[in-house]
């Protein structure tokens, strides 16, 4: 690599959080470990912690003047103006993404993720396997044998995208990608990252693919915004997901066909039990 390629930042990692004091640490000391032949910067998208969450990155901030970059909010935007403001600072060629909540455990993660995408065109997103654990720090999922698993523009839009957690994703910096925060439907969503999982593919025409190694984990606690709600608050949440990716995506007549025998699996129940029989009505005429 010559000189002028060292002094470009290759990967922006960027990191959003709040109220993470217990873990924002361990996140950063897993960013900072990393291994690479190319520069990273690290951006910290803190959302107006009541903690010390802000504190601590101010420290961390302050030793490493010029790899890590504090964008802080002067009043809570939610996550998804966050994550926003952290994909628009990023400089880098990749974005590397994970929760203060969450760390990594390999210090050739980036490398590895970097020299795939270098040399695959055709993916726009890499992944890799992820541990699963609670607050006690006590192993909750670890895939056994982990594989390489890859996965298209339908798999993604028929809920096929196992190990493809946050904490584990890169993507390309692309302005197409990055065109889902003029969407305003995104705004609407729960699950964000896989709805952008599935908007980097519409707008590219390219794949996921997961690489076979267990590189971070992934933290399930009280204070988690998705993984520790109420069941039932969740399927609600994840029907309406469902329903905006059916109003905003496009897809052939086959993947139509095969949505509404989804949705009739998956939610019809749901939603027919809990008297939602409109929007039962509405999501089956769309996909008619």
């Amino acid at each position: 690599m010559n000189k002028v390629q060292q002094d470009e930042i290759l990967v922006s990692v960027c990191c959003i959080t709040y109220n993470h004091q217990k873990y924002i640490s361990q996140a950063l000391e897993g960013f900072l470990m990393q291994d690479t032949d190319f520069r990273y910067e690290i951006i910290i998208g803190e959302d107006h912690s009541t903690d010390e969450t802000r504190a601590i990155i101010q420290k961390y901030a302050s030793k490493y003047i010029d790899v890590i970059k504090l964008v802080s909010h002067s009043q809570n935007v939610g996550a998804i103006k966050n994550q926003l403001s952290v994909l628009e600072a990023a400089k880098g060629k990749y974005i590397a993404m994970c929760d203060g909540d969450d760390f990594w455990t390999d210090p050739l993660k980036l490398q590895k993720q970097v020299d795939f995408l270098e040399s695959h065109p055709d993916y726009v997103i890499c992944c890799h396997h992820t541990e699963v654990i609670n607050d006690r720090d006590e192993t909750i999922y670890l895939k056994e044998k982990p594989e390489a698993l890859e996965f298209n523009y339908g798999d993604v839009l028929l809920g096929k995208r196992e190990e493809t957690r946050i904490c584990s994703l890169m993507m390309r910096n692309l302005d197409e990608v990055k065109e889902i925060g003029k969407q305003g439907w995104y705004f609407k969503t729960h699950g964000s990252d896989t709805l952008l999982k599935l908007y980097a593919m519409a707008s590219t025409g390219k794949k996921i693919y997961v690489l076979p190694q267990v590189m971070a984990c992934y933290r399930l606690h009280t204070g988690g915004v998705w993984s520790m709600i109420d069941s039932r608050v969740r399927k609600k949440r994840m029907v309406s997901d469902f329903n905006l990716m059916v109003e905003n995506f496009t897809y052939s007549a086959g993947l139509k066909r095969e949505l509404l025998k989804f949705y009739l699996r998956q939610y019809f129940l749901f939603d027919i039990r809990n008297l939602r029989l409109n929007g039962a009505l509405t999501t089956i005429m769309n996909l008619l």
